[in-house]
């Protein structure tokens, strides 16, 4: 539904279709009264009755000697929240998105599996802090001096970046020692 969506957003955007739908609205007509009505010239109406017909908010049938043009009620009487939600699932879309990011972030930053500089906005950062975290296990405890090898091993300034992950909530510290936060994937 989304697509279709984004072509009547699109469509709707057009003071003469507006206009063209309200007086639909009424009465079925044909393209000569509504230029009349209207004060666009017959190809104008045309144009945009086309583009009303091809998202599906006007039909059109031959009545004797005109093509008479109707408001489809059931496109109109839509509403926002239905066009703006999709049948598929949004969330497996959102983590697609997140997945490619956190690449492409990952692909800028490191090199050979090292981080080459850090960068200064924090959430590409916690990108590659959590690329670190994934080398700790789960319910485990580490010495301090665990962790600066293991952290050496992406970066040369392992006192800091073992500091931002205590600050980001990745690990717990207590007495020098530390573990992986659970919550934390």
């Amino acid at each position: 539904m989304i697509d279709n969506s984004v072509e009547i957003f699109k469509c709707l955007a057009d003071k003469s279709r507006l206009r063209i739908l309200s007086n639909l609205l009424g009465e079925a007509m044909y393209v000569e009264l509504l230029s009349e009505r209207l004060d666009l010239s017959a190809s104008t109406v045309s144009f945009h009755l086309k583009k009303l017909e091809s998202v599906g908010l006007v039909s059109s049938t031959k009545e004797q000697y005109y093509v008479m043009y109707y408001v489809n009620t059931d496109a109109l009487n839509a509403t926002l929240l239905s066009m703006i939600t999709s049948d598929e699932d949004t969330t497996e879309l959102w983590e697609e998105r997140q997945n490619e990011y956190k690449d492409k972030i990952i692909n800028t930053f490191m090199k050979h599996g090292k981080i080459t500089a850090m960068p200064v906005q924090r959430k590409k950062k916690r990108v590659l802090l959590e690329e670190i975290l994934k080398s700790f296990e789960h319910d485990r405890e580490y010495l301090e001096r665990e962790v600066n090898i293991i952290i050496a091993d992406f970066h040369d300034d392992f006192c800091t970046i073992r500091r931002e992950m205590v600050d980001e909530g990745m690990f717990t510290r207590d007495k020098g020692v530390y573990k992986r936060t659970e919550w934390y994937k």
